[in-house]
């Protein structure tokens, strides 16, 4: 997610090595931990309790309890992720299922998504953001499952945008016709947030 209140796991920024210093977006810094950033309290959903839904501008909503959602084709991906918060950390490796897995076979004239997650949070994302594998509903992280902390049971993960666009605790992805500011975006976050153009904030 991104700019709010750092809880743990930080421990300052170290220069990029030469080999890597190509891999980090302009006024990004390197770190090994894992900053924990959020806008609230973290929700804590039993896993009987959750589900994942695809809805919106598709003929019908597609459903899945977490026994199906885990029995879905899944990956595992190494990408490099950057928050807004100008920390960047590399070669993180995360289990989940694609986009692309979740929409395969629907018919949609929808150019746009909204994420939705526990706690009310929502991101909005183009429609090509999230296709063509570049984007996933993950739900392990470093071998592990996802903790509540880093957006566990399930995360969104689309790596090439800035992390806020990764929400944390999505249940369901809503497909529409126009573009619609989410959380972040509605307070002054740039609406698309390319880490390599800097658009941390609207005007950038």
């Amino acid at each position: 997610m991104g700019q709010g209140f750092v809880s743990r796991g930080f421990r300052g920024r170290r220069r990029p090595d030469a080999e890597v210093a190509d891999r980090i977006p302009p006024g990004q810094y390197l770190t090994r931990d894992f900053p924990v950033l959020s806008a609230g309290p973290t929700p804590r959903t039993a896993l009987d309790r959750w589900d994942f839904v695809v809805r919106g501008d598709v003929e019908a909503p597609r459903r899945w309890t977490w026994d199906e959602f885990r029995a879905l084709p899944s990956e595992t991906v190494t990408k490099d992720i950057h928050c807004v918060t100008k920390w960047s950390k590399i070669d993180t490796v995360w289990e989940g299922v694609s986009v692309d897995t979740l929409l395969d076979g629907l018919e949609t004239s929808a150019d746009y998504l909204i994420a939705h997650c526990d706690g009310g949070y929502t991101t909005n994302l183009p429609l090509e953001d999230v296709t063509g594998g570049k984007a996933w509903v993950v739900f392990g992280y470093d071998g592990d499952a996802l903790e509540p902390e880093h957006g566990g049971p399930a995360r969104l993960l689309v790596p090439h945008l800035y992390f806020w666009k990764s929400a944390k605790w999505v249940r369901g992805l809503e497909l529409v016709g126009e573009d619609s500011p989410g959380f972040w975006e509605s307070l002054g976050y740039n609406n698309y947030g390319d880490p390599w153009l800097e658009q941390r904030y609207a005007g950038d």
